[in-house]
């Protein structure tokens, strides 16, 4: 009751005007007007059918949003909404993933869950959702328990299987005995957009299978790839691409300089492993389709205009800055919960020599650690838009983040730090309920505990009404704590739109 409550107020006062966060460094509007004009280019060059493979997130872009502060996270969406009468969607979904439970790190929900989320949000939005493609599979009883599942539920499903030597064995991939063996996806619109929950679900794979088998049936389709990173106009090494590596540092995917493209134009552009590993395969299939490949490199298959609309660099490159030693921590947290490994950690660690920083970069990281080394108590520090570092640490009453939280709200509100805004003898039942009665183990006061506390007792009293209202300002803000939070904690972070960072220390 505590969290739809909270949930319920926060969603009614962020209604209000109120500052963000951030310093933009992006032209939203500039991107979906030349992003839009390249796509329809590209479907007008080949006609009849095109299959674009759609990769990053659709309509829920949250790294693209950190690391280019100012691009919506469903700017892609929007752009393709008004394609939306002549387009389908296929959604793709790894039986690897499916078999390990894989995690949307952003949401917290393993990428089967996803494909329905994904449905439904799509269809919600007026587009038509054809079927769910399960690739890499190779007989595992997860993947089949799940097709039945979706075709229990009227989707149709398909089956994508494993191809020996994948991607440098053209001649067997392009076969009878390779995209041979996959089901036929059948569909119905001149536009598929082929996307998935997230990196490494076979997207690319999945249109070349379609591209073989519409040429077996005398149909003429096209491929194009609408992908957002790595920002192929950008340097190598410029702090977006790195924070890419980082994003995906679990698939080890690599950016590079795409020699095919430098081979043919005497241009720099970058890509990175996997789409320049597959291009033969590309190049072959074309060629086959064809006569010719119309493409010279992989960076020409990509309709990506990104980097045209940075406007401002340097808080593009601070704000990847902060992503990369935000992947470091989840990377370390997934490990102290034996769900990552060394490698990822080892990675990432890499990447921050290249892009000149260390944890230390992070304010709040050392701000969190400096309070805790002060006070001996759990600590947490939060950095405000007007660069202001904030600290909390864990006492009787309240947990390390709530005290951050409040901290934070009376800094904004103006109001006197020594206040207290809720009394003791408030506080005081809400942990004899928790103890007594909910058989808890922690007495002390979770983040939306204290903000429910907060909003019954700001109908009568001024500062917590004011304190409330700063809740919108928290929007965009850096947070790192010495211990792992809750999931409660953490999910009220996210609500509240938190940049959130912690130590790979568990509670005891």
């Amino acid at each position: 009751m505590f969290s739809l409550f909270f949930i319920t107020f926060v969603s009614r006062i962020t209604r209000n005007d109120f500052f963000i966060c951030m310093k933009y460094g992006f032209d939203n509007d500039k991107y979906l007007r030349i992003q839009s004009e390249h796509i329809k280019e590209r479907i007008a060059q080949f006609g009849n059918k095109l299959y674009l493979e759609l990769g990053g997130k659709l309509f829920d872009d949250h790294h693209a949003s950190r690391v280019l502060p100012g691009f919506k996270p469903d700017s892609k969406l929007c752009m393709l909404s008004q394609l939306a009468d002549t387009a389908e969607i296929v959604i793709v979904i790894s039986a690897l993933d499916i078999e390990k439970n894989k995690v949307r790190q952003d949401l917290g929900i393993t990428y089967d869950m996803d494909v329905l989320r994904l449905r439904t949000e799509f269809m919600n939005r007026g587009f038509l959702v054809g079927s769910v493609v399960i690739t890499h599979y190779n007989g595992q009883k997860s993947a089949d328990n799940y097709r039945q599942r979706l075709e229990r539920m009227g989707i149709k499903t398909y089956y994508h299987y494993t191809i020996e030597g994948y991607p440098h064995n053209v001649e067997l991939i392009a076969s009878e005995d390779g995209f041979g063996l996959n089901d036929y996806v059948e569909t119905t619109r001149p536009l598929v957009i082929v996307t998935a929950p997230g990196p490494g679900s076979g997207k690319m794979a999945v249109c070349l299978s379609q591209l073989y088998q519409e040429n077996k049936r005398g149909i003429e389709a096209g491929y194009a790839k609408f992908e957002t990173f790595p920002v192929w106009s950008l340097p190598l090494k410029h702090p977006v691409n790195i924070a890419y590596e980082a994003a995906t540092a679990d698939l080890n995917d690599v950016n590079m300089i795409d020699p095919f493209h430098l081979e043919a134009y005497g241009k720099t552009a970058i890509n990175y492993n996997r789409d320049i590993e597959i291009f033969p395969v590309l190049d072959a299939l074309f060629e086959g389709i064809y006569g010719s490949n119309p493409y010279k490199s992989p960076t020409d298959m990509g309709v990506n205009m990104v980097g045209f609309c940075i406007s401002d660099d340097d808080a593009c490159q601070e704000a990847s800055k902060q992503e990369i030693i935000r992947r470091y921590y989840t990377a370390l947290n997934d490990m102290a919960n034996g769900a990552g490994n060394d490698n990822e950690v080892q990675k990432i660690a890499l990447l921050f020599k290249q892009a000149g920083i260390n944890s230390a970069y992070r304010s709040v990281t050392v701000a969190a650690k400096e309070k805790k080394e002060q006070t001996g108590c759990i600590s947490a520090a939060i950095e405000l838009a007007d660069g202001t570092v904030i600290t909390g640490k864990t006492s009787e009453l309240l947990g390390c983040s709530a005290a951050l939280l409040i901290n934070a709200m009376k800094h904004l509100a103006g109001i006197d730090h020594e206040l207290k805004l809720i009394p003791q003898s408030l506080i005081e039942p809400i942990q004899h309920t928790k103890i007594t009665y909910l058989n808890g183990h922690n007495p002390r006061l979770h983040t939306d505990e204290v903000l429910v506390a907060l909003s019954v007792l700001s109908t009568n009293d001024e500062n917590c009404r004011k304190a409330l209202e700063q809740l919108p300002n928290l929007q965009g803000c850096q947070v790192h704590t010495t211990v792992m939070l809750s999931e409660v904690d953490r999910k009220i972070f996210k609500k509240l739109g938190v940049d959130l960072t912690c130590d790979p220390v568990k509670k005891d």
